[in-house]
C-alpha cells in the first residue's frame, strides 16, 4: 500500500522520501529521542515511505567497514530478529534490528541522522566487488495480510537468502518466511535509497536478495530506484537477473472493499509533495477530474500535509458534483480498517477526523459512478451492447 501506511493517526509523522510511519515501527521505536521523532518526514509511500528516524551519536559506537565498501553505524541497543544480537551479513554488513529505531544508517553509506536533510550518494560501485554477483528481486507484499500475498511472491521470499525492506513491511512477513532467511536487513522510515543500495550491494556480493515493500513494487516503490541505482554503479540489471514480483496495490484492495469503482478508465494520484511539488500534483488533479476518470488519491492527509488535502478537495468540487461517491477506506488489512462511502460535498470535513490519515486511499467516482446496496457501482458500459 505503498501504500506505507500508519496505524496510528495520532502520532504520525511524515518523511521526506514520501513514507508514512506505520505504528508498528513506532512501537519498536520507543528508544527515539522524541527530537528525533518530530524531525522526521513523511510521505508515500507506501510508501507506500519509510526511515525518519536514527540512531544519536551517543547511541552508535562504533563503525565498521562493511565488503559492500560502505561503513555500518553498530549501536549496542541493536538486535537482530533472529539471534538477538548483531550479526554480519554475507557481505559483510551489519543487520540492523528489526524492532530498534536507533539503527537508522545501512551499511551503504547512507545514513538517515535526523540531523541531515538529505540521504548520502550511492557509495560502492560494481568493481568494490569480487563475487559472481546473486539476484536482486523487487517483491510486491500486496496488501499486508499473508492471505493477501501472491503464490509468487510468497516463493519468491522463501528462495531469497537475504530480505531487506522498511521495518513494518518485515513484521508483517509470515513466520516460515523470516525463520527460513539467512539474513533479514531493515530500517525504519525515510531510508529508501540507503535501504535498496544495501539491497543491491549484498545481490553484488553474490547473495540472492529480496527487497520487500506493500502493495505493488510498481506503484510508488522501489522497483524504478533499484534500476536507477544499480545503473549509478555501473552494473546491470542483467548482471543481477534482476526481476519484479507484482503484488496488490492499494487501489485495487481498497476498491475491493466498496464494491466497483475502478471498473472504467481510472488514474492514481498521491497527495504527498515530498517527491512531486504540489503545482504538479493540482495540474495532474485537473486533468483526471474533468476527463471523468475515476481517481485513487494517496497519501491523502498528513498534520504536515493538511493544506494538499484541502487543496485536493477543492479542485475535486470544481470539476464533480458534491453528491459524487467517494470510498474511504482506512488502514485497509488491518486491525483498525474502516470502510466508509460518502459524497465528494463531505470530504474536506473529514480531513479532521481520524478516518483520513497516510493509512488511509480515497476512491472517487466519476459522473457515471453511483451507490447501491452500500457499494460503489462505475458502469463498464456493457448497457451500451448489451440488453441485461
Amino acid at each position: 500500500m505503498s501504500t506505507d501506511n500508519t496505524t496510528d493517526a495520532s502520532t504520525e509523522t511524515e518523511s521526506k522520501c514520501g513514507a508514512s510511519e506505520a505504528g508498528e515501527a513506532r512501537s519498536a521505536s520507543e528508544s527515539a529521542s522524541s527530537a528525533e521523532r518530530s524531525s522526521a518526514d513523511r510521505s508515500s509511500g507506501q510508501g507506500p515511505r519509510e526511515d525518519g528516524t536514527a540512531a544519536s551519536e551517543a547511541e552508535a559506537e562504533t563503525d565498521t567497514a562493511s565488503k559492500c565498501g560502505a561503513s555500518s553505524a553498530s549501536s549496542s541497543t541493536e538486535t537482530t530478529p533472529d539471534t538477538g544480537d548483531d550479526t554480519a551479513s554475507k557481505c559483510g554488513a551489519s543487520s540492523s534490528s528489526a524492532s530498534s529505531s536507533s539503527s537508522g544508517s545501512s551499511s551503504c553509506g547512507a545514513s538517515s541522522s535526523s540531523e541531515s536533510d538529505e540521504e548520502e550518494e550511492v557509495g560502492a560501485t560494481v568493481d568494490d566487488f569480487d563475487a559472481e554477483p546473486g539476484q536482486l528481486i523487487a517483491v510486491g507484499l500486496g496488501p499486508g495480510q499473508p492471505e493477501g500475498m501472491t503464490a509468487r511472491a510468497r516463493s519468491a521470499l522463501l528462495d531469497a537468502e537475504h530480505i531487506v525492506g522498511y521495518t513494518t513491511y518485515v513484521e508483517l512477513l509470515p513466520d516460515e518466511i523470516t525463520e527460513g532467511a539467512d539474513d533479514i536487513y531493515n530500517t525504519p522510515m525515510c531510508g529508501e535509497v540507503s535501504r535498496t543500495e544495501e539491497a543491491i550491494d549484498r545481490a553484488l556480493a553474490g547473495n540472492d536478495v529480496a527487497i520487500i515493500g506493500s502493495g505493488d513494487p510498481n506503484v510508488y516503490a522501489l522497483a524504478g530506484l533499484a534500476l536507477e541505482i544499480i545503473e549509478s554503479k555501473g552494473a546491470t540489471a542483467t548482471m543481477l537477473d534482476f526481476d519484479v514480483v507484482p503484488g496488490v496495490p492499494a487501489a485495487q484492495s481498497c476498491a475491493a472493499r466498496v464494491g466497483a469503482p475502478l471498473v472504467n478508465d481510472t488514474v492514481s494520484i498521491s497527495l504527498s509533495d515530498h517527491l512531486t511539488d504540489m503545482p504538479t500534483i493540482e495540474s495532474r488533479l485537473h486533468a483526471a477530474a474533468k476527463e471523468g476518470f475515476t481517481i485513487t488519491v494517496y497519501n491523502p492527509w498528513s498534520r504536515k500535509r493538511r493544506d494538499n488535502y484541502e487543496k485536493c478537495c477543492e479542485i475535486l468540487l470544481e470539476h464533480r458534483d458534491p453528491e459524487t461517491p467517494v470510498g474511504v477506506v482506512h488502514a485497509a488489512g488491518r486491525e483498525d480498517e474502516q470502510v466508509e462511502i460518502v459524497e465528494l460535498g463531505e470530504l474536506p470535513e473529514l480531513g479532521e477526523t481520524d478516518l483520513v490519515d497516510m493509512t488511509t486511499t480515497l476512491l472517487v467516482g466519476n459522473e457515471d459512478t453511483y451507490v447501491w446496496d452500500d457499494r460503489m457501482v462505475t458502469p463498464r458500459g456493457y448497457e451500451t451492447k448489451y440488453d441485461y
